[in-house]
């Protein structure tokens, strides 16, 4: 009987310690899982973060207007041609919203197929020209121009000089387009961009040299940061807190830039970037290069993108710029 109740009180002793040791581990089990739950990524980025409203904002990009403000934060940035053979930026947000960007300038006839394959996105512009301005009508955006918004939301830079003075407030932008105009603004729900392993064809490369015939970008690979560092007509491309502009990836697509009907009040004639179709064009990422395809097959659908196998192009997670340009490209190797 004594080995009995020996045998009962070790068991129920056993039992205490178990369930004791169950309570010191369990708040550490319960981590554990909680942290194995998958992190929500950006549609744009591939990186760790929320999808936000998205904004998509035409910016200046003469020389006056820069250093530009709020680019950094841009997610992805379409460069195209206008008129005189200068480029504009077509800026879209999704991760992150600056309190201020700037310089706004005008619409152009390229940036509605640009647009078209992200849905009904909001567009922040400072104007049109009148014969364009049906066609923004019938496009499917949600225009948020100044000419219908107050100064209080689409102001003037008392440092700047017209007409690279307009700056935006976005996130009063948004919450007006929301309160007052009743838009049902839109996040991606889809990635225009599959992210992943380097081409098995990437050659290492340390520059890349963009023309137009009044603009030159060169993308220049950082090996300190591992980013590729932009310059803008021959200079270090520096944002309003005097920090190089640095990106992840680098998509140089080669496309026929036409002549439109529409033209600007000097007479001179909006060239149009025609994005649908098909071409070629260039990857860089991670110091290299590759060579790429790219297939568009209707407005509404995003760009397809191969390398030279055929395989589907991957980036490297981070911020992306897109530089739509009808030249021949310059590639700088590194010396052997």
């Amino acid at each position: 009987m004594k080995r009995f109740f020996q045998s009962t009180a070790l068991i129920v002793s056993l039992s205490v310690i178990a369930a004791v040791a169950v309570q010191l581990i369990w708040p550490k089990i319960e981590i554990e899982l909680l942290d194995q739950t998958p992190k929500e990524i950006n549609y744009l980025t591939g990186q760790e973060g929320t999808n936000k409203l998205l904004l998509a904002v035409k910016i200046d990009d003469t020389k006056e207007a820069h250093p530009q403000i709020g680019l950094k934060q841009a997610d992805l940035v379409y460069v195209e041609q206008v008129e005189a053979g200068l480029t504009r930026l077509l800026a879209i947000y999704s991760s992150s919203l600056p309190d201020v960007i700037g310089p706004i300038r005008s619409a152009r006839i390229s940036d509605i197929d640009i647009l078209a394959p992200f849905g009904r996105i909001a567009f922040a512009y400072s104007g049109s020209q009148t014969k364009m301005r049906p066609v923004l009508s019938a496009a499917n955006l949600n225009l948020l121009s100044a000419e219908r918004n107050p100064p209080s939301i689409f102001d003037r830079d008392k440092q700047r000089n017209s007409p690279v003075n307009m700056i935006l407030y976005p996130s009063l932008l948004l919450k007006q387009a929301q309160e007052r105009y009743k838009m049902e603004l839109i996040t991606l729900t889809t990635s225009p961009w599959r992210f992943g392993d380097l081409s098995k064809s990437a050659q290492d490369l340390d520059w890349a040299k963009i023309s137009w015939p009044n603009a030159t970008y060169e993308v220049r690979w950082n090996r300190d940061v591992k980013k590729w560092g932009i310059y803008f007509d021959n200079e270090v491309n520096l944002d309003s807190t005097n920090q190089q502009l640095m990106i992840d990836n680098a998509i140089i697509q080669n496309v026929k830039i036409e002549p439109s009907i529409y033209g600007d009040k000097f007479g001179g004639i909006t060239p149009l970037s025609v994005t649908t179709g098909s071409g070629s064009g260039y990857l860089l990422r991670d110091g290299k290069v590759v060579a790429i395809n790219w297939q568009r097959e209707a407005e509404d659908t995003f760009t397809r993108w191969f390398d030279a196998n055929g395989d589907d192009m991957n980036l490297t997670p981070g911020k992306t710029w897109v530089f739509l340009s009808g030249s021949p490209v310059e590639l700088g190797y590194p010396a052997k």
